[in-house]
This record gives C-alpha cells, structure tokens and sequence, in this order.
C-alpha cells in the first residue's frame, strides 16, 4: 500500500491575494479625497469676498462730514448700493434733495445739522 503512486494530485498552489492592497488603496483614495473636499470647504469660508452693499456700508460709515462736497458725492454714489429695502430708499431721496445744494457748486458750505440727522437716520436704516 506504501508503494502505490498516484498521479492525479498535484502539489498546492498559492493563489496570489491582492484584496489587502485594493483595500489600502480605496482607503488612500477615500481619504485623499475627503482632504481635498475639506480643503475647498475651509477655503470657501475663510477666503469669503465682501459684497458690493457691505464694501458700500463701510465706506459710509467711515465718512466724517468734514469735506462736504466731496461726502455729498460719497453719500449720493454708495447710499444707492445700499438702500435695499422701501424705508431706506425713502430716507436716502430725502438724503439726495438736500444734498444737491452741496454738489454743483465751487466752494460749498459745512453740512448743516438737518443733512447731518437725515444721514444719521439713513445709516440707522440701512441693514447690511
């Protein structure tokens, strides 16, 4: 029975394994694109532009009525950009008319205390 061959058996073979690869690469792969999707995210909130009304507003607020021709000007062009809503807009042609006198002019007066309350009250109005 010692001596008896047979021949149809043959010798185990290895079967190459490359799941463990394929998974170490899909979580490479899964992780280098959530990276870069984080990426774009932070990126967008932190490099977020400034809006027309909003540079508009600051440009308004840092006006200090000293120069009244040229604030006349500034009060005309930027109060435009952001005078949105019916109140703010009714307040800024009241603003206008009274402005006119300081425009179109060569030498001008000092913005008196009535022009002075209706762009306080404009600026009050306005929501950026």
């Amino acid at each position: 029975m010692n001596e008896l061959k047979i021949h149809d058996i043959k010798n185990l073979v290895t079967i190459p394994d490359y799941s463990f690869y394929i998974y170490i690469s899909l979580i490479i792969f899964i992780s280098i694109i959530c990276i870069v999707v984080l990426y774009f995210i932070i990126k967008s909130f932190l490099n977020k532009k400034k809006t027309k009304e909003e540079i508009a507003f600051e440009i308004l607020e840092n006006i200090t009525l000293d120069n009244s021709k040229e604030d006349a000007y500034k009060i005309t062009k930027y109060g435009r950009i952001v005078a949105k809503d019916d109140r703010s807009k009714k307040l800024y042609y009241e603003l206008i008319e009274n402005l006119e006198e300081y425009k179109y002019k060569k030498d001008v007066n000092t913005f008196d205390n009535n022009v002075i309350n209706q762009f306080h009250r404009f600026m009050d109005s306005v929501d950026v």
